[in-house]
């Protein structure tokens, strides 16, 4: 019984992770990031300043971001989602921690998910009172990804989910391959958060084979991929010149090549050898979740961001990502002391 309560509460936590990750997309994507130039609360409020003198004194305090309504509420509700993810955490970790003794049960990970979600909150402050740096924005979005895929790992773990009863040394075939294809998706996100924190993702817009009239552009990866900046900058809308937010976007082209090339092989490894037919409902969901990625990455360049095609390749970052989790966990057997 406590099990299935484990279970069941680290696949709501795995949902609404998704969802705080979908939604911090959207806030960043609509420029709703610093709708609240405070943490945790909002111009001092655990809500948004309503009245005609809360608004006031919140212009009084903070002159420089007066008050938007609109993306002040984008930010809190963000917020709201976020706190519940982690009273869900805490809870889980509880339970798991108070269970470690039953065979098979989850417990370290759950540990490490309280770690993760303090750091991740710590992120969420940073990523507010040093004005959207760009290294802390994309910590900030590996961390919530982090969060969603340890959740995920626990609840397949927790479940059994997806296990398939073949060879071991058929599943050992596939480990290597589904881990470089892990590693690939986690690379790619990471270009895909440095693009999105440095405003690059528009400079080699309209087109899909060239950027800004150059088959290969300018590039300054100097430039491009320096990682601290200071605090002292304000970076809402980029700090960055064209040469390099070009190389930025450029690169995570050629990165988002490279691993639908890779996923794509290792797809099709799996449906097209008959030892593997266990295996192809997970190789069949990455292989449409990939083609649906790319689909809308293009579909940002040529149609220049519409904010929900832009927020849907977030989305589908963070499936792609589960997918790679979840073949990831069916070629690892889990041990009956949990936590493997």
């Amino acid at each position: 019984m406590q099990r299935d309560i484990i279970f069941r509460l680290a696949l709501l936590a795995t949902f609404l992770a998704l969802f705080v990750v979908v939604l911090g997309a959207f806030v960043r994507l609509s420029d709703a990031g610093l709708g609240c130039p405070d943490w945790p609360g909002c111009y001092g409020h655990v809500d948004v300043p309503k009245s005609i003198e809360e608004v006031e004194r919140a212009n009084a305090v903070y002159p420089d971001r007066p008050v938007e309504a609109h993306k002040a509420w984008k930010e809190m509700i963000h917020r709201y989602f976020a706190g519940t993810l982690g009273l869900l955490i805490f809870s889980l970790a509880w339970l798991s921690f108070r269970n470690r003794h039953r065979p098979g049960q989850q417990f370290k990970i759950p540990l490490l998910l309280v770690v993760v979600v303090i750091f991740q909150a710590l992120l969420g402050m940073w990523t507010v009172t040093i004005k959207l740096n760009p290294t802390i924005v994309m910590s900030h979005l590996l961390g919530g990804l982090t969060t969603m895929s340890l959740l995920w790992w626990v609840t397949l773990r927790q479940g059994h989910l997806f296990e398939v009863g073949f060879d071991k040394e058929v599943l050992k075939k596939l480990k290597v391959p589904a881990l470089i294809g892990l590693l690939l998706v986690i690379f790619q996100i990471m270009l895909g958060g440095w693009t999105s924190a440095n405003y690059a993702a528009l400079h080699c817009s309209n087109t899909i084979l060239t950027c800004q009239g150059h088959v290969i552009p300018p590039l300054d990866f100097k430039e491009a991929f320096t990682l601290w900046r200071g605090t002292e900058l304000n970076f809402e809308g980029g700090v960055l010149d064209n040469t390099a937010r070009v190389t930025i976007h450029f690169m995570h082209r050629i990165m988002a090549i490279i691993t639908f090339i890779y996923l794509f092989w290792l797809s099709l490894t799996i449906l097209l050898q008959q030892k593997y037919k266990s295996l192809k409902p997970v190789a069949v969901a990455l292989l449409v979740i990939v083609l649906a990625q790319v689909t809308l990455g293009i579909s940002n360049v040529v149609f220049m961001l519409p904010l929900p095609v832009a927020v849907a390749h977030n989305a589908g970052a963070a499936i792609l990502l589960l997918s790679m989790v979840t073949l990831n966990s069916v070629v690892r057997p889990g041990e009956e002391n949990g936590d493997s």
